[in-house]
């Protein structure tokens, strides 16, 4: 049985996590704004896996490389709070209903194109 490669797993964690901030935006936030949310993560997420390394090319940044290294365990702890720090923004719409999260959402899609664009840089290494 092979093993799941660590940053593939990052970005399933962090997408779970982004499901549940749309989830509870949507059930305590303004009404009405769930096709909104889901629209915004996805283009937001694609828009950063799509155009990061073509940015990164234009200003001349060094290649990015995966966040969680085979050498380096502790760089699996640190990505680790990514989805931590998503799950932590789907608590706010639960203690502070009835607003619109639409910001939040973007910010965890960002977040989550971030460890997707990982576990595509990690899969071509």
């Amino acid at each position: 049985m092979n093993r799941i490669e660590p940053n593939a797993l990052l970005a399933i964690s962090t997408g779970v996590a982004l499901i549940l901030l749309i989830m509870t935006a949507s059930v305590f936030g303004e009404p009405g704004n769930t096709v909104k949310y889901v629209i915004s993560a996805v283009i937001c997420a694609a828009a950063f896996v799509l155009l990061n390394g073509r940015m990164a090319r234009m200003m001349k940044r060094p290649t990015v490389q995966p966040m969680i290294h085979p050498n380096a365990p502790g760089t699996a702890v640190w990505a680790g709070l990514f989805p931590l720090i998503v799950i932590a923004m789907a608590c706010a719409p639960v203690f502070f209903a009835g607003h619109d999260y639409g910001l939040l959402v973007i910010i965890a899609s960002v977040i989550f194109g971030l460890t997707v664009d990982s576990a595509i840089r990690a899969r071509r290494a």
